[in-house]
């Protein structure tokens, strides 16, 4: 079961808004052939209708996968042509945030190969992570084949259980917004400082993206990275104590951010 399979057999989108099109768009550069995706969108892009894909167009009647990056509720229309592909051969792959494997199950047979996927959206620029499990009838091929889709908008990992995803909510998934705000932090403490806005906005920006990309390079570990930068009684050491305080600083700040994520992601799951 490779990207051959899916050439061949086809491969069904449900939903192209931001994360469908970063994926379809990622798909197509790889070579995935136009003419074996279909996308089912109530409101396709000029993007998409540019790209030579099946729009919402009659399924193929067992394709190799279905990608499903709407919530449930908004399949709608979809929903009857997609049932229809349960329990068989067709593998169905969910980014739906928050929507836990057995609601599809309930959905689309409980025989259905199924993987549930967490991308978050640095995806847009190629540069996301999407952790993945796999239910029951998912195999190790099915699990790579989603692996090699999902690697199209940036790294994958693999989960041991389904409950590790509230965490990998908290963590990655809710992830990008907090650093967004330490951008906007970091540039509002340097306007205090003297600069002028947009300055301060372009160095915060650089310097975390800067930052980010070197901590993924290096082979050291962030706190030596860290370490490497402080020089003893140095600029450095007197930011970092405020920042490191172990009773108000982000350590704490950090824990409790992720902890109410991740939260949150337990209740809705439990509705």
């Amino acid at each position: 079961m490779d990207m051959d399979h899916v050439s061949r057999n086809g491969l069904v989108l449900l939903g192209c808004g931001k994360m469908g099109s970063a994926m379809l768009e990622g798909w197509l550069a790889k070579g995935l052939p136009n003419t074996s995706v279909w996308v089912i969108d109530p409101n396709p892009s000029d993007w998409l209708q540019g790209t030579g894909v099946h729009i919402n167009a009659d399924l193929p009647a067992t394709p190799a996968i279905v990608l499903i990056a709407v919530k449930p509720q908004m399949m709608g229309d979809a929903l009857p042509a997609i049932t229809a592909m349960g329990n068989g051969e067709t593998l169905f792959v969910s980014v739906a945030a928050g929507t836990p494997i057995s609601v599809f199950e309930q959905v689309l047979g409980d025989k259905t190969p199924l993987i549930r996927a967490m991308p978050n959206t640095p995806a847009a620029v190629g540069r996301g992570i999407t952790a993945i499990i796999g239910n029951a009838h998912a195999t190790p091929a099915h699990l790579d084949l989603s692996q090699s889709l999902l690697e199209a908008v940036g790294q994958v990992v693999r989960l041991d259980s389904e409950d590790q995803m509230d965490a990998v909510t908290g963590v990655s998934g809710s992830g990008p917004a907090y650093v967004f705000h330490m951008i906007e932090c970091m540039a509002r403490a340097g306007e205090a400082e003297g600069l002028a806005p947009e300055l301060a906005m372009q160095l915060a920006q650089a310097t975390v993206a800067g930052a980010g990309a070197l901590a993924e390079a290096a082979d050291e570990t962030p706190a030596q990275l860290r370490k490497n930068v402080t020089s003893p009684n140095g600029t450095t050491q007197a930011g970092l104590e405020v920042l490191m305080n172990e009773n108000n600083g982000l350590p704490d700040l950090m824990q409790r951010t992720v902890k109410a994520a991740a939260d949150r992601s337990r209740e809705l799951r439990d509705g």
